[in-house]
């Protein structure tokens, strides 16, 4: 009994599912929309910080250009500021006037820090001209933060926040890493936890509840000369609200994909599960004996290899038929057969048994008799049915045999019993591919059909001569005899197992069958052809390929 089995349908719906699931899958496990989410915010705060950078080093510079800085004690930009070798995000080529800022925090790879350091008192007070530019770039600041929602200071090149939309003016903020790098002339952007600032807000609020931050530095650099620099932060749209906000678009993806993949599902059980049951409905008919249940391939096998199995099933159904039927014909043929002298046997035997003692001997040495030819009888018909069988199962190999030797062993032994058989084979013959006991096991089974169906004086004559048919090199040997002849009835029927003129004579009926399955199995073939004279078989067999080797 067989166990519990998935069907088709069933698998191939959950490999199905599982793809439609593995975008989403990919999305929870990996974070990758995360991460991406986290790379738009920071390149625009990029974008952002590039902008204030350039405003502040604009308006610094004009002040340093300007009776403002004199007043302040500072002559020039060659005395303002802090020397530094910048760290250009951009081009490695220094003669390249681009310098581009990519995105690049990820948080599968990136450290996540804590909260940022409050700001603190400073060691000293900010830079009077930085003051005095930075209350000028703080309405522009927080007109960009009522849009952007980004947090944005500005230092001094001592890190002292001279303009910020957080309300931090005065303070240090030396106590971030991210500022002090910054201060070295080194753009950064880090990541900075967002715990225990205050609950998660409604997935419909403009506050973002991501429980990361990012934090850009960048410095503002003239030169060589470290000017001050621009901190921003913001935290990045949640996983959860992004989903959200293209929730339309992600139920409509997630439909369309979930239509494919029913569709899918559709057509492979159309193409796949329905052909393969009916392919089971023909084998459980062949199983139950149904004749020609498969008689044909289907007529919508649905795939390639689906269609190759039906028909190879339709054939391995004909083909088990055609042998129940020859088998079940055989078996009857054999019992019929063995019947007859059986049942002379078993009568002699009784007659024996019973007046053995009143019968003469004439009539004890008469019955005996029969009872040697009809054993005589049963012991040709197991020898020629052994025969038959090791013919059909024969299989070609790599022997040869010369047609020229054959004739020869043949006019031998057919010399040397008085027999009018004689040879005439061509000069240039070449081997066939059958072994040399096979090839005169067919010839002699004709010759002795022959004599066997004639009379005492019938002449046979043996021929042979190569010829060439769709490309293939062939031998064709001709047995011809001189004797009644063959009738037009009995000629469908002499390769019939147990078919017999001669049963009288002791025939069996199985010669012919025996040549006609060991040609078969050297892939060759046998005919019957029209003679004026007698019977006249032509034998077609294949060149041996390996002769010229």
């Amino acid at each position: 009994m067989m166990g519990w089995r998935p069907r088709l349908a069933s698998i191939l719906f959950a490999v199905n599912l599982l793809i439609f699931l593995l975008p989403l899958g990919g999305i929870a496990v990996l974070r990758l929309y995360e991460s991406e989410l986290i790379r738009r915010t920071e390149t625009e705060l990029n974008a952002q910080g590039a902008f204030v950078a350039a405003i502040y080093r604009t308006e610094l510079m004009k002040s340093l250009s300007s009776g403002e800085a004199a007043g302040m004690g500072t002559s020039g930009l060659s005395t303002y500021g802090l020397a530094v070798n910048p760290k250009r995000p951009g081009p490695k080529n220094p003669d390249d006037p681009w310098t581009p800022i990519e995105a690049l925090l990820d948080m599968a790879k990136d450290r996540v820090y804590g909260r940022a350091a409050a700001a603190m008192e400073p060691d000293a007070p900010a830079d009077p001209l930085a003051q005095s530019v930075g209350k000028r770039v703080t309405p522009v600041l927080l007109n960009a933060h009522r849009i952007t929602l980004s947090g944005i200071r500005v230092t001094d090149f001592r890190g002292v926040v001279v303009a910020s939309t957080r309300g931090d003016v005065a303070k240090s903020l030396m106590g971030q890493e991210e500022v002090r790098r910054a201060l070295q002339g080194e753009h950064v952007s880090v990541l900075r936890s967002r715990v225990g600032e205050g609950p998660t807000p409604p997935i419909d609020s403009i506050s973002r509840g991501a429980g990361v931050r990012v934090f850009v530095a960048m410095p503002v650099i003239e030169r060589d000369r470290l000017l001050g620099t621009v901190l921003l932060s913001r935290t990045p749209l949640g996983l959860s609200k992004a989903l959200h906000l293209n929730k339309s678009y992600l139920i409509g993806g997630g439909a369309a994909i979930f239509l494919v993949v029913c569709i899918v599902t559709i057509l492979t059980t159309l193409l796949i599960t329905r052909p393969v049951k009916a392919l089971i409905r023909q084998a459980e008919q062949v199983t139950h004996g149904e004749g020609g249940a498969v008689s044909v391939p289907l007529n919508n096998p649905g795939t390639y290899e689906v269609a190759l199995l039906s028909k190879a099933l339709a054939q391995m159904s004909g083909a088990l038929e055609s042998r129940a039927d020859y088998i079940r014909t055989f078996a009857s043929n054999v019992s019929h057969e063995f019947k007859t002298p059986l049942t002379s046997i078993r009568g002699t035997v009784e007659l024996l048994k019973d007046h053995f003692a009143d019968m003469t001997q004439e009539d004890r040495d008469r019955f005996l008799n029969i009872l040697e030819q009809d054993t005589d009888r049963l012991a040709r018909l197991v020898r020629q049915l052994l025969h038959l069988a090791r013919a059909q199962m024969a299989q070609r190999g790599v022997e040869q045999a010369h047609v020229a030797e054959a004739f020869n062993q043949l006019a031998h032994r057919f010399c040397c019993e008085g027999s009018n058989v004689t040879f005439d084979p061509s000069p240039e013959i070449p081997p066939v591919s059958m072994a040399p006991e096979v090839l005169e096991s067919i010839l002699s089974n004709l010759v002795d059909n022959a004599r066997q169906h004639g009379s005492p004086q019938v002449h046979v004559h043996l021929s042979a001569q190569p010829e060439t048919h769709d490309g293939k090199d062939l031998v064709a040997i001709t047995v011809q005899d001189d004797g009644a002849g063959i009738s037009a009835s009995d000629a469908e029927r002499i390769f019939t197992p147990f078919f017999t003129t001669a049963r009288q004579s002791g025939g069996t009926g199985l010669g012919l069958s025996i040549v006609q399955a060991l040609v078969k199995a050297h892939h060759g073939t046998i005919t019957l052809e029209e003679s004026t004279s007698g019977a006249r078989f032509r034998v077609l067999l294949p060149v041996n390929s390996s002769r010229h080797m």
